[in-house]
């Protein structure tokens, strides 16, 4: 039995993933413009809808590539002497797999959580600090700049990224950097933020805080 085919669809599958992925990095760039701009509330919420609809394009493909892999390895495992039909097995799969679906999936969709969380930070360093800046606005002026110090060079960031499990923000270059020279000697990385207790920081927890840079950069051009 050849594959080829389905091989080579399956890959174009897989490409339509890429697209997905790149359609919910720009509804979150546009919501933080959005925020950033001070638009309607609601024209945020409408991109959060556009978010959860590309969540749920990537459940379904990712379904269906799982529910066609699965028939194709279970035909080439059972080496059958008649081809079954393998788009009504791999359907059927996709529907039991589609059939368990609930709405906690969608919100657990990393993108997801991700435009979540950037949103939040944009809309507190935005509009968030209130009560602060109208007893002291030089006071809340100081507290968000310290926000922008990277604990490990000193200095203002240029490419912030927070780590998931702490919260807490690096200099990309510079926590990779870190990473790096501790991997070497075989060391965990302890959180370089003062007072943390977070002692294993890894690479694959660092997000970029693009809330954070656009503040910075704001910051900067004033």
């Amino acid at each position: 039995i050849s594959f080829n085919a389905i091989d080579s669809a399956l890959s174009s599958l897989k490409n339509c993933q890429s697209y997905i992925s790149s359609g919910m990095d720009m509804a979150t760039q546009v919501a933080l413009d959005l925020v950033e701009s001070f638009n309607d509330e609601e024209d945020v919420n409408s991109m959060e809808k556009v978010m959860l609809e590309y969540a749920t394009m990537d459940r379904q493909l990712n379904h269906y590539i799982k529910a066609f892999e699965e028939t194709i390895n279970q035909v080439k495992r059972e080496k059958p002497e008649n081809l079954p039909d393998l788009e009504n097995l791999a359907q059927e799969k996709f529907l039991e797999m589609e059939s368990e679906n609930s709405d906690s999936d969608l919100q657990r969709n990393e993108k997801y959580m991700y435009f979540k969380d950037q949103l939040k930070e944009m809309k507190k360093q935005y509009h968030g600090n209130d009560t602060i800046e109208e007893i002291d606005e030089d006071i809340a002026v100081t507290r968000s700049q310290m926000n922008f110090i990277c604990p490990i060079t000193q200095m203002t960031m240029k490419r912030p990224v927070r780590n998931k499990v702490c919260g807490h923000t690096y200099e990309e270059d510079a926590i990779l950097e870190m990473i790096q020279t501790q991997k070497q000697k075989k060391k965990n990385v302890r959180c370089p933020k003062m007072g943390c207790s977070h002692v294993d920081v890894k690479g694959s927890d660092l997000v970029p805080d693009e809330a954070l840079k656009r503040v910075i950069d704001s910051q900067n051009k004033q």
